[in-house]
């Protein structure tokens, strides 16, 4: 088998990953014609190719185009390089606590939000006074940025001791105040040192034991020569810099490669990948190919806009008018715009015949009251919208907050957490009860039956039951007998009912919390759920809400059993419970195949990228945002810092070049992504009253507003 490397260029939608699936192809013909018969004692060789893509998305779409490419044959791995580094170091975690002398046996990944929760813990003794304020307004986002400052350092390839020494390098006093390097540095270390003697696992500290103990080991790299006979790696654009030493190493066993690379991408930069480090693999490759010199058009509408939007972004004195492919929408105020909005992508759907999933409404911020808006707006008109991957608070879900007030009623010393309002909506909730629309009788198959939710406790007698029943104690609090409520003939036959029924499933759980064999929190929980939250056709966004509860109930118990010790049930419980109460936990369970119509996409600029998704169809909304040119939260603090080809200190001159050189991709990316037609959407007034006078503003002066082409169309 030939160990030729192949390097593509390609901006989007230039063909880059299906030669990449071709490719593996016919790297899996070749080996199957190369490899040996079998024998008695065979000898260990490659295994399978190593296919690595930038995001968990892009993954399963790759997985999938794959498996129809080559019949389900052939053994492929295909992950991400993070998904990559975490599998390496779980399977080789007992070489590196051999060499590290960790003295525990199974390591356990900690997620976000754990991670936060308990590195705070360990570090409320060792702050200083007033924290540190050059990382942020308060604890919580500074100890967010440092554990960032970890995950930065490690993907870019410096050990932890390097951080406090490039922090000072790098950043201005202005922007970090003398002291708070070393400070953040002791921090890191001891935090590391801490997770390093428990087996806990950040992708901070996953990505140092990787580049930094694990891939130089003559051992490990035996084992990669053994298991894995090509690499290929889609978009290194977007991948960390540590990717680079891995690359090298394939090359060199030799082992074939091919890896893509979008210089107009580079969405993850300012979170922890590192382009321009990748960009040298270009040198050790023999073959090069440029596949936008091959194509004879350049996709969407690229080639036709790109020049001219460029120009106008970014050279003041420019003047021109842009072509009728690039309309303008323009209102006063955002609720306006909004509307307008709205109503245009009803035109296009009802008259033009454009399907609702051929268009997406782009946004460089999309705040609630926007999306809320748009959603309600297009759903009027019939009309489904798909909100991309939103980041929601768990807890802003009613379902699980009835199930977080309920834990109160089970568990000691919690009664604070919980007020009768909260008590209300539990009821409520906890009496929606699914009521067939025909007998189930009549169904003898497995489809899904139509089901309609009956409230048996309405939001009025809630509030009745609440306020004459909930007895509230910190300790234990109580739901007395609906017969305690002076005016409890008022409340109905079916309202009383089903909050006795709730009174009796509460006093059930009670006794057997209360027995010899106490439940785990993890069975009260998924008793609650199973008994009262779950049933079929539930709407995705509530079964995403749901899972994602019990997922992060076992993630929490899981940890809990590693650094709890043996405190009580109780502490463990509240302190779940703050953890969700906070907001810091989000429905981001694994991923699922969803249950989509054809909908009109709803998307921030980074996630619509990051999808790598296209449309015939864009509304570019609050064009003259200055959130255009800022990255905003896709660029991490001090993360320019941590490239390995950036020159130190990094200014504000320095800054405003990035910021540019992002709103050129950004331009870039968005019009190979679209196809036929760019709505320019724009209001004087943002959301919170002030003028919008972003860069992109001169994009709307100089485009035909959307009315004069309704007006000269016949």
């Amino acid at each position: 088998m030939s160990s030729q490397s192949i390097w593509l260029w390609g901006s989007s939608r230039c063909g880059k990953t299906s030669h990449l699936i071709q490719q593996v192809i016919q790297w899996l013909d070749e080996f199957s014609q190369t490899s040996s018969p079998p024998s008695l004692t065979p000898l260990p060789t490659a295994s399978s190719i190593l296919v690595l893509t930038a995001t968990g998305e892009t993954r399963l779409r790759l997985t999938d185009a794959l498996v129809r490419a080559t019949g389900g044959g052939g053994a492929i791995t295909v992950t991400t390089p993070l998904g990559f580094f975490q599998q390496e170091v779980s399977l080789f975690w007992a070489l590196l606590a051999q060499k590290l002398s960790i003295p525990v046996a199974i390591p356990v990944r900690l997620r976000p939000e754990t991670e936060q929760m308990l590195a705070r813990q360990l570090w409320e003794a060792q702050l200083p006074e007033g924290g540190l304020p050059s990382l942020g307004p308060t604890v919580t986002k500074q100890v967010r940025r440092s554990l960032d400052l970890l995950q930065l350092a490690a993907a870019a390839g410096y050990p932890c001791e390097a951080i406090g020494e490039r922090l000072q390098e790098g950043l201005t006093p202005e922007i970090l105040a003398e002291g708070d390097a070393e400070a953040i540095q002791e921090l890191l270390l001891t935090w590391r040192d801490w997770c390093w003697q428990r087996g806990l696992l950040t992708y901070g500290l996953i990505l140092e034991l990787y580049w930094r103990y694990l891939l130089p080991d003559p051992q490990y790299q035996l084992q990669l020569r053994r298991r894995f006979l090509a690499v290929a790696a889609d978009d290194v654009d977007d991948y960390p810099g540590i990717c680079h030493e891995l690359f090298e190493m394939f090359l060199s066993l030799p082992r074939p490669g091919l890896f893509t690379f979008n210089p107009e991408g580079k969405i993850r930069l300012g979170l922890n990948a590192d382009p321009d480090r990748l960009e040298d693999i270009c040198g050790c490759c023999e073959q090069v190919i440029d596949l936008d010199s091959q194509r004879p058009h350049s996709p969407g509408l690229l080639a036709e806009l790109a020049e001219p939007m460029l120009e106008l972004a970014l050279n003041p004195t420019y003047l021109m008018q842009l072509p009728a492919s690039v309309p303008s929408l323009e209102t006063v105020a955002r609720s306006q715009l909004l509307r307008r909005v709205g109503q245009e992508i009803a035109e296009i759907v009802q008259q033009r015949g454009v399907s609702p999933a051929e268009i997406a409404i782009i946004a460089p911020g999309l705040d609630a009251i926007a999306r809320y808006s748009l959603r309600h707006i297009l759903e009027g008109y019939g009309i489904p919208v798909h909100p991309l991957q939103v980041q929601r608070p768990l807890v802003s879900q009613p379902r699980v907050r009835a199930v977080l007030t309920l834990l109160p009623f089970f568990y000691g010393g919690l009664g604070r957490r919980i007020n009768r309002d909260l008590v209300a909506e539990m009821l409520v909730i906890l009496s929606r009860n699914p009521h067939n629309v025909e007998d189930v009788e009549d169904f003898e198959d497995d489809e899904r039956l139509p089901f309609r939710l009956r409230l048996d406790i309405d939001p009025v007698r809630g509030g009745l039951l609440a306020d004459a029943c909930y007895q509230p104690n910190p300790d234990w609090p109580q739901l007395l007998p609906a017969q305690s409520f002076p005016g409890c003939d008022r409340l109905g036959y079916r309202a009383t009912v089903a909050y006795e029924k709730i009174r009796d499933w509460i006093e059930g759980m009670r006794s057997q919390l209360q027995g010899a064999t106490p439940l785990s929190p993890l069975v009260v929980l998924d008793r609650i759920v199973n008994d009262f939250l779950w049933y079929p056709d539930l709407a995705d966004d509530q079964r995403e809400a749901l899972r994602e509860l019990l997922e992060t109930a076992a993630h929490f118990w899981q940890v809990e059993e590693r650094v709890g010790g043996d405190r009580p049930a109780a502490a463990a419980v509240g302190e779940f419970l703050s953890l969700l109460q906070t907001g810091t936990v989000t429905a981001n369970p694994y991923p699922l195949k969803q249950r989509h119509p054809p909908a009109v996409t709803l998307s921030t600029i980074y996630q619509y990228r990051s999808h790598r998704l296209s449309h015939r169809w864009h509304f570019w909304l609050d064009i003259g945002s200055p959130l255009w040119l800022q990255g905003g939260a896709a660029v991490l603090f001090a993360a320019p810092i941590f490239e390995r080809s950036r020159s130190l200190p990094y200014d504000a001159e320095a800054r405003q070049q990035d910021d540019e050189a992002r709103l050129k991709r950004i331009l870039k990316d968005l019009l190979a992504r679209v196809d036929e037609q760019v709505v320019l959407c724009h209001s004087d007034l943002a959301v919170n009253g002030q003028e919008q006078t972003g860069p992109l503003l001169a994009l709307a002066n100089a485009s035909v507003s959307i009315n004069e082409l309704a007006l000269r169309s016949p």
